[in-house]
């Protein structure tokens, strides 16, 4: 009989802890339409529109001009400084022209021994020569991004668009993307 008097205690513990549990959920659900202290509001952040910086250069070989644009978008205002990003934009110029002045000088020779090699000459400066390129730039951007601007909730990323001259031809552009923010309630 010592042996029934605490499991009678302990039903009754049990007994007591289930009906706590009963009230609490029906409680819960005849509030249902109250808001929930331990659940988190769901916050839509609007992101705003990418940036689309196209290249004015003087000569595009392969979709990718020479130079892209320096003027300062009006949506960066107040996110990057005016300076950031013309020097970034003079970093992206500089290695476009150093890569585009030897890609030139290649194909122009390319063209020249096409008719001994049946055109394969033209293939070798098409295909590295434009890899290599567009992988130095986006290696640049990478860089880019993580010393500055991924910190300002920005991303730099090159990008292939139609023309807008002649929607036949792409044209390689640069895109600013706006990053969404963090929940910062959330947990890790």
């Amino acid at each position: 009989m010592a042996q029934g008097v605490p499991c009678s205690s302990s039903f009754l513990l049990r007994q007591h802890l289930d009906d706590m549990i009963e009230e609490i959920e029906s409680t819960q659900e005849s509030h249902s339409n109250e808001i929930d202290i331990i659940s988190m509001p769901e916050i839509d952040y609007q992101v705003a529109e990418q940036i689309i910086i196209r290249g004015n250069g003087n000569m595009t070989l392969f979709g990718l001009a020479n130079t892209f644009s320096s003027d300062y978008p009006s949506n960066l205002l107040g996110k990057v400084s005016k300076e950031e990003f013309e020097a970034t934009i003079n970093r992206i110029n500089n290695l476009l022209r150093s890569h585009h002045s030897i890609n030139a000088r290649l194909l122009l020779i390319g063209c020249l021994c096409c008719c001994c090699s049946f055109g394969c000459s033209l293939l070798w400066p098409t295909l590295a020569l434009s890899k290599r390129t567009r992988s130095a730039l986006e290696k640049l951007l990478y860089g880019e991004n993580n010393r500055l601007y991924n910190k300002l909730g920005l991303n730099w990323k090159l990008g292939k668009e139609r023309c807008h001259t002649n929607h036949s031809f792409m044209d390689y552009v640069l895109i600013i993307e706006f990053l969404p923010k963090q929940h910062i309630y959330l947990p890790d």
